[in-house]
């Protein structure tokens, strides 16, 4: 079987690389072509002390207190492919392959971090550590669509807030955070982080260390070290829409607005906008997070696949 073209993008930008003061967040979902892509609302909720959480897979603890969140999430499972919560967070994932393998059996989806993130962090930062606690506590993996076919991977994570933007990348329940404080940052199904490390597993490099695949001594390049000797061709496309998605955003670097971030997501050429081998965008967010903590963020999400046809667009609007 041919492997499937599984593929998303996330995009931020943050003064000076915004045309106003505000941060800008866009993300395409791009799944198989019949899955349902449902827009959610969960209220703010308070849970039993003790109590547990059932997720896509397996269940975790209950939290207390948790935010309201509006999520783009497959219809079929818990969790989300990107959202964001009443503390003017969001967040959006990627799949990624890395040399640490997928860990067979069920565990927490990407997705399901996702949600979990923005239910149980009021900042960028804080979504970070809630989900890399979780990641450590529970591990990631399980089947990430309704087809037979497995199909399992690691993840990456772009969470925003009207201050700072962070990149976490995964592999297993290893990780490595990037802080990003200006300008534009995209992330796509690859590793970008290289020795700009903001933070990190404890023993991200003992281990990369005990499996040979760095000496110790040179420089620490997460993506040099973690990603596959012999990558799926999937990647191969996931360049080239990681470089096409880069260089959109540089063409505006200075003058992002939410139009922009649209027309980016729309764009077909690199291959953000897709519809390839069952695959295509089944669902769009961009969202406006103000720095000015008077005005509130506003979220726009697609109700409908392809945002770039005349049915799809960014219907689907929340504030917060």
């Amino acid at each position: 079987m041919a492997e499937p073209p599984m593929s998303c993008d996330c995009f931020v930008s943050l003064p000076p690389g915004s045309r106003d003061d505000h941060v800008i967040f866009g993300k395409n979902s791009d799944r198989p072509r019949d899955e349902v892509q449902e827009v959610s609302y969960i209220p703010a909720a308070s849970h039993p002390p003790g109590s547990m959480l059932e997720c896509t897979y397996i269940q975790v603890p209950q939290l207390e207190q948790t935010h309201a969140v509006v999520l783009s999430k497959p219809a079929w499972m818990w969790g989300a492919e990107m959202g964001a919560n009443d503390q003017g967070v969001c967040i959006g994932n990627e799949a990624v392959w890395t040399r640490e393998p997928v860990t067979p059996g069920e565990a927490l989806l990407g997705m399901d971090l996702v949600r979990l993130g923005l239910e149980r962090g009021d900042s960028a930062w804080a979504a970070l550590t809630v989900i890399t606690g979780l990641l450590e506590q529970h591990g990631q993996g399980g089947q990430c669509r309704e087809d037979p076919e497995p199909f399992s991977y690691h993840n990456t994570f772009l969470l925003v807030d009207r201050q700072e933007a962070w990149v976490l990348e995964t592999a297993g329940k290893l990780w490595v955070a990037q802080k990003v404080t200006e300008g534009v940052k995209n992330i796509s199904n690859q590793l970008t982080i290289g020795s700009e490390v903001s933070a990190e597993h404890p023993e991200l490099r003992s281990v990369a260390k005990a499996e040979g695949w760095w000496d110790g001594e040179g420089e620490f390049n997460f993506s040099q070290v973690f990603s596959p000797e012999n990558p799926p061709a999937r990647m191969e496309l996931a360049k080239r829409r990681y470089k096409g998605g880069t260089e959109l955003l540089q063409q505006h670097d200075g003058s992002v607005t939410a139009e922009v971030m649209i027309s980016i997501l729309r764009d077909k050429p690199s291959g953000i906008c897709m519809d390839s081998g069952g695959f295509r965008t089944t669902g769009s967010m961009v969202s406006i997070l103000p720095r000015d903590t008077s005005l509130p963020c506003v979220h726009f999400f697609t109700a409908t696949p392809d945002p770039s046809s005349a049915e799809g667009g960014l219907p689907t609007v929340w504030t917060s």
